[in-house]
């Protein structure tokens, strides 16, 4: 209720009155000693002067309450409009900014007033003991001031809402890729051929965009927010303002991981999902994750230092306290993560989170750099050191994997095993995370190592002279799992019935390991060494089959056992029946090894030329040599018409012959 007016003839009580009491009665004395014709002239003078004082201190005091009184007065008055302006907008219920700018500072300015008011009411109150007059006033402004700042506290809220801005991500300069690494299918089946193709590195191009700010909250109403701020914390409500400002803001962030198709999702709910599924959040976890700390976060903080900058650390608290369910929702997701089922194809987007979250610390720490964002900075920390784990798990596993995987039957054809062609890809594709990789496999080497299938070895002998050139912990590691994968591919190939195809078998994985390396990154990692063995190797299973599949018929072109018995002259007929033998067993070799593959055009061509070389040289020798002895009609094919047919073979479709001539 505003007062009336003022009422200057107010009673004294206590003290004071006490006060005027002994003064009254110090003056009756000296008019009583006056009275007295006994007194001297100087003792009646003194008392005359003591008669002065007291009157001259009855005057001040007269004097003293009179501007009390009219101080108390005036605070009233001020009080009174105050409290009507306040009232006033209360009635109206509008919002102030609505009314326009120029009301809401005036109401800003009231409120100031009945500000300064309390706090010259509280000093007076502690300079000496209220009366009922200051306290009563002290308890209105209080009043007052409350009410004010409660509608202050919901304009600020308004002005936040009302005048937030979208955000819309899909404008952000920089997105992660949402294509596929690596084969999704398991490691123990390997995929198919196309893991090939889909094995490639993801979100290369997102890569060092710069952070930049964009507006959260219209431009226009800064100013109007801070106005309210440094009011509210200059009267003492700065809790409720930023538990305002929290709580927006809070609501705020929650919307854009919401834009950002980020849900939230239990530790439980994450290690259940299907591998297909779990990919495809990971992926929009790492695009949403570089958007939310360098783009939105970044403008979170922004936006607290434009209204909060000139309160101290009271930006940097609400910020952190605003922001820290969000970035935990988005820490927890990547904890479920780390500590779910190492599975192999994992890898990749482990490392894609392991990279991103590394490469985000730096400006997450700039962001919570303050003792209210500890919290924060620590749980990253620890994020990242579970992924790292979590990634050198899951490479040790790997390993293990192909070490196991056990085949019950041949590769069809000799061609290039699904095993080679995904472990192969798979380092590939590591190849991108190399500082990362070195990292994470250099932890607690002792601690997580996992033992192999009995038998395989790391690192075979003849790498070990090169592995001091390349002693990175990924080369080595990946020295390891090509020998495992040699090994395994060593055991497949006895499987095969033929020895020949066993190494053709050989030659074309150890070729397309060898091939693999040579043209990718891979070569920086193993070397040029590592890579002269590979093709040593398989050269030297491409001379075997050489020898396991011509060895034998190329004998049968030697002039041994074709003479006569007791002559030196050459046996028509034994010429004959080796001819023969010799059509008969080229043709059984036609049969088989056209089925048999080289997907490598280069390398199939090279090892029909050098078939080529020995055979039809080896033929055409024998015919030219024994031509004498030789009937046309014995002759089945040409040296012309063999080459020719060697050219079918490795082609992976099995042909026949027909006609028993062609020439």
């Amino acid at each position: 209720m505003i007062m009336g007016d003022c009422k200057p003839n107010i009673p004294m009580v206590g003290e004071e009155e006490e006060e005027e009491s002994l003064i009254a009665a110090a003056q009756n004395i000296v008019k009583a000693l006056e009275g007295n014709t006994n007194l001297t002239n100087d003792a009646r003078k003194i008392l005359a002067d003591l008669g002065s004082q007291l009157s001259s201190i009855i005057r001040v005091g007269e004097s003293n309450q009179d501007e009390s009184e009219k101080q108390l007065c005036e605070f009233e008055e001020q009080l009174n409009a105050v409290q009507a302006k306040v009232m006033n907008l209360e009635l109206n219920q509008s919002m102030l900014w609505d009314c326009g700018a120029e009301e809401a500072y005036e109401y800003l300015r009231y409120v100031d007033e009945v500000r300064k008011l309390t706090e010259r009411l509280e000093r007076l109150c502690i300079q000496k003991d209220c009366k009922e007059k200051e306290n009563e006033l002290l308890l209105r402004a209080h009043d007052v001031l409350q009410t004010a700042m409660n509608r202050l506290d919901d304009e600020f809220r308004y002005l936040l809402v009302q005048n937030r801005q979208p955000f819309e991500p899909e404008h952000m300069s920089f997105r992660s890729s949402e294509e596929d690494i690596v084969d999704e299918g398991s490691i123990l089946s390997f995929g198919d051929d196309s893991v090939e193709e889909v094995v490639q590195r993801g979100d290369s191009a997102s890569r060092g965009s710069d952070e930049y700010i964009i507006e959260l909250v219209h431009p226009d109403v800064i100013p109007h927010l801070r106005c309210i701020a440094n009011l509210m914390f200059d009267s003492n409500y700065g809790q409720e303002c930023s538990q305002a400002f929290v709580s927006e803001r809070k609501e705020a962030l929650d919307d854009c991981l919401f834009i950002l198709e980020l849900e939230k999702l239990s530790i439980e709910d994450v290690i259940k999902m299907e591998w297909n599924v779990l990919s495809s959040k990971i992926r929009r976890w790492i695009r949403a994750m570089k958007i939310f700390v360098r783009i939105y976060l970044a403008s979170e903080k922004w936006l607290g230092d434009q209204i909060f900058g000139e309160l101290g650390s009271v930006s940097s608290v609400c910020f952190a306290e605003s922001s820290r369910s969000s970035m935990l929702q988005l820490l927890n997701f990547c904890e479920a993560i780390a500590i779910g089922p190492h599975q192999p194809e994992k890898l990749i987007r482990v490392l894609d989170m392991y990279e991103v979250l590394a490469d985000l610390i730096p400006e997450i720490d700039a962001l919570y750099s303050d003792e209210a964002g500890s919290g924060v900075r620590v749980e990253c920390r620890d994020i990242l050191r579970s992924l790292g784990d979590c990634a050198k798990a899951t490479f040790l596993e790997f390993e293990a994997a192909v070490a196991s995987n056990i085949s019950t039957n041949a590769f069809p054809g000799g061609g290039i095993h699904h095993l080679t062609r995904y472990v192969m890809n798979y380092m590939k594709a590591l190849t991108d995370y190399g500082n990362s990789l070195n990292e994470v496999l250099q932890r607690n080497e002792k601690e997580c190592a996992i033992p192999i299938s009995p038998g395989a070895s790391p690192v075979s002998e003849e790498d070990n002279a090169s592995e001091s050139s390349y002693t990175s912990h990924m080369a080595q590691h990946f020295r390891s799992l090509v020998s495992i994968l040699e090994c395994n591919l060593d055991d497949k190939s006895k499987l095969y019935k033929d020895e020949a195809l066993g190494h053709i078998f050989l030659m074309n994985n150890i070729h397309y390991i060898a091939e693999k390396v040579k043209q990718s990154e891979l070569r920086m990692v193993l070397g040029d060494d590592w890579i002269r063995k590979r093709n040593w190797k398989f050269q030297q299973h491409a001379m075997s089959y050489v020898r396991a599949t011509w060895g034998s018929i190329l004998s049968l072109l030697r002039d041994e056992g074709l003479q006569n018995p007791g002559s030196s002259s050459i046996s028509r007929t034994l010429m004959k029946e080796r001819l023969q033998s010799f059509y008969l067993a080229f043709e059984e070799v036609y049969r088989n090894q056209t089925a048999w593959s080289i997907p490598d055009s280069q390398l199939r061509e090279d090892l029909r030329i050098s078939t080529s070389l020995k055979v039809i040289q080896a033929y055409r020798t024998f015919v030219g040599r024994h031509t004498n002895s030789i009937s046309d009609k014995h002759i089945k094919y040409s040296a012309d018409d063999l080459e020719q047919l060697l050219l079918d073979l490795f082609e992976g479709s099995p042909r026949s012959l027909h006609g028993s001539h062609r020439r």
